[in-house]
């Protein structure tokens, strides 16, 4: 099959793309991630002080169930919105702006469904931000320098996560409904000002010679063919299973306060303290894992390494309830999450099965960031019914092990991948006698 082409991308300056997608991305994230660890909960022991364990389960799975399709169908509104505003800025606006006013009704919120209503919203058009953003290192990255990229973009995510934790600590005494507000702006401020910053524009989009397609072959454009693209499966897989055991974080506040006894205003300190440490160990493996991986022209070791690190983690929150060796263990986990994600874009990136699908396919990827925070709460209360906060965190450990397995069959920095392959099997034999 003749692939389709892509002519007149838009490049912005390395430097130039590099801060806008840090404002926006990071403040769209602080937005994002600050009520996801923190206020969300708080938000229903307010509301269903009586059944909050489960019913924050329920909305952040519904909730994540909706960032689950966000991602992949965000990425194919954009490949497909070819306009000269940019095919990735017109989402980097929309999404956000949509997002916050969804934040803002959970904010407001009085009863359950009120919440989930809203939650769900939220995750959805944040994750069309998010697929926008993530297109630009496909679109506009060479491919040398893909890894230090995803490795700054991986930066991100812990410095936002440490700035909302920041904030809620320094605005323990502001109203809750202030603190949601305040959240909405930022995340609509950060993605206005990468706008500014990030070029993009219309493409010219050479279709392939049109022919009959297969129903196979028509499935495939939803999801790349495993037969074809097994790296491109192996990869979500392996992301899967290692976001299963990072989303124990997820109940990070839930725990402190039911299997610790934290009130409130002890568990947001806690949960503040113990988030700045785990991102700011997050945050050094996630650039010097890309860089490294760039530099070595090795991307796979990096990835058991960081897998292995983060299973020492969940094991201690298993085995040891104790607040100071949960610092411990947040940093452990956070080694090794930053440099997996780092590494692990990087190697997505690189394997993509068309690019002229960049956006689609990643958002696909996307999805095993997102399908795990629909899983981990709704397998939580069964897990905990079974055997307990320890039975939990050892599963989800098993996960993350399955997750070192499946990264075994990605081709490293230098192999074919399945795209190749495919190509090659798809080009013309001109040699051939």
């Amino acid at each position: 099959m003749t692939q389709a082409t892509t002519n007149g991308q838009v490049k912005t300056p390395f430097g130039r793309l590099t801060f806008g997608i840090m404002v926006g991305y990071g403040l769209m994230m602080v937005a994002l991630m600050t009520p996801a660890l923190l206020l969300l909960t708080f938000k229903m022991i307010e509301i269903d002080p009586d059944g909050y364990t489960s019913s924050y389960g329920l909305v952040a799975g519904i909730g994540a169930f909706f960032a689950l399709i966000g991602n992949p169908i965000g990425g194919a509104l954009s490949d497909r919105t070819n306009i000269a505003f940019g095919r990735r800025r017109t989402w980097i606006l929309i999404g956000p702006i949509v997002g916050c006013a969804a934040l803002l009704m959970v904010g407001l919120a009085t009863e359950v469904w009120q919440v989930m209503i809203g939650w769900a919203i939220a995750q959805l058009f944040f994750n069309f931000g998010m697929a926008a953003f993530t297109a630009l290192i496909p679109d506009q990255v060479k491919e040398e320098k893909q890894g230090t990229m995803s490795g700054l973009i991986g930066l991100v995510l812990p410095i936002a996560m440490a700035v909302g934790m920041v904030l809620m600590m320094l605005l323990t005494s502001l109203p809750s409904n202030a603190k949601w507000i305040l959240l909405s702006i930022l995340g609509v401020v950060g993605p206005v000002i990468s706008l500014f910053l990030i070029r993009d524009g219309k493409v010219h989009i050479q279709p392939k010679p049109k022919e009959q397609i297969a129903l196979g072959e028509r499935l495939s454009k939803i999801y790349p063919s495993p037969r074809k693209f097994p790296q491109f499966t192996w990869a979500i897989i392996s992301k899967f299973l290692l976001m299963m055991g990072y989303c124990s974080s997820l109940y990070l506040t839930v725990m402190l306060v039911n299997r610790m006894g934290f009130t409130e205003t002890e568990a947001t300190n806690s949960v503040g303290t113990i988030n700045i440490i785990s991102m700011l160990a997050m945050a050094v493996t996630s650039i010097f894992g890309g860089v490294l991986s760039d530099k070595l022209r090795k991307q796979k070791p990096f990835l058991y390494g960081s897998s292995l690190i983060m299973v020492v983690g969940i094991l201690v929150y298993a085995f040891v309830p104790h607040y100071t060796a949960f610092i411990i263990a947040s940093a452990v986990i956070g080694l090794g999450a930053g440099c997996f994600s780092a590494v692990d874009t990087a190697l997505v990136a690189r394997i993509l099965p068309r690019k002229e699908d960049a956006a689609k396919d990643f958002g696909l990827m996307n999805v095993a960031n997102a399908l795990p925070q629909s899983i981990v709460p709704a397998i939580a209360p069964l897990l905990l019914g079974i055997g307990g906060w320890s039975f939990f965190y050892i599963v989800l450990a098993v996960c993350v092990v399955l997750g070192m397995v499946a990264v075994r069959p990605l081709p490293e920095v230098g192999q074919r991948t399945g795209t190749d392959q495919g190509a090659e099997s798809q080009a013309p034999v001109a040699h051939s006698i």
